[in-house]
């Protein structure tokens, strides 16, 4: 068992150490250059926004962020605020910046409604069985660490997590996968709630 876990464990380091060492010392210079003249303005200086309104990116998947900065600009996803943000950004600078957010530290956050967080920890972790809502945890990870092409949704603000549930129900968001469309419309807006908090305290 102890082996198990010890190998899961390195893993998980060598990737995001190949993910990291993927773009060299001069991409990560221009990404950080990217992020303190845009980004910062919306997701912090370290990726850990300050409105819940945008998503926390420290620690997300250096492909998945590198994949919705495409979709921004693409306009397969679409945002009003991204669009003129990513207009002028290469495939090679969204290489960079996911790598420069994986890379940087990511933080416990306190859970604004402790009680409603415990009935979203079944949610995530069980579903509901009774509505057909499968676990979160199925695809996201126990953690809630996701993978190259599934986000990272631990620690994320619970007010960007519901407004993203929401938009997947109502078809706005339709460049990641078509599962989420699914799972989205079998909740309810207290399991949407309950989940989104029991997520934004995870590490």
């Amino acid at each position: 068992m102890k082996s198990a876990v010890h190998l899961s464990l390195f893993a998980l380091l060598a990737a995001l150490c190949q993910s990291v060492l993927a773009a060299s010392p001069a991409d990560l210079a221009k990404a950080e250059e990217i992020v303190m003249g845009k980004c910062f303005i919306c997701h912090g200086a370290e990726g850990e926004s300050s409105s819940p309104v945008f998503p926390r990116l420290a620690g997300q998947h250096a492909a998945y962020t590198a994949r919705q900065l495409a979709d921004y600009k693409s306009g397969k996803r679409v945002s009003s605020a991204m669009r003129p943000m990513v207009e002028d950004l290469t495939p090679a600078d969204f290489k960079a910046l996911g790598a420069w957010f994986e890379s940087r530290k990511t933080h416990l956050h306190k859970v604004e409604d402790p009680e409603i967080a415990q009935m979203g920890r079944l949610i995530f972790t069980r579903g509901n069985p009774y509505s057909g809502v499968a676990a979160c945890q199925a695809c996201h990870g126990p953690r809630g660490h996701g993978t190259e092409t599934l986000p990272r949704l631990a620690g994320q603000h619970a007010q960007y997590t519901e407004n993203q549930l929401k938009a997947f129900n109502k078809r706005e968001r339709t460049n990641d996968n078509a599962v989420m469309h699914t799972v989205a419309s079998k909740l309810t807006e207290l399991e949407i709630k309950a989940v989104a908090a029991y997520i934004s305290g995870l590490e």
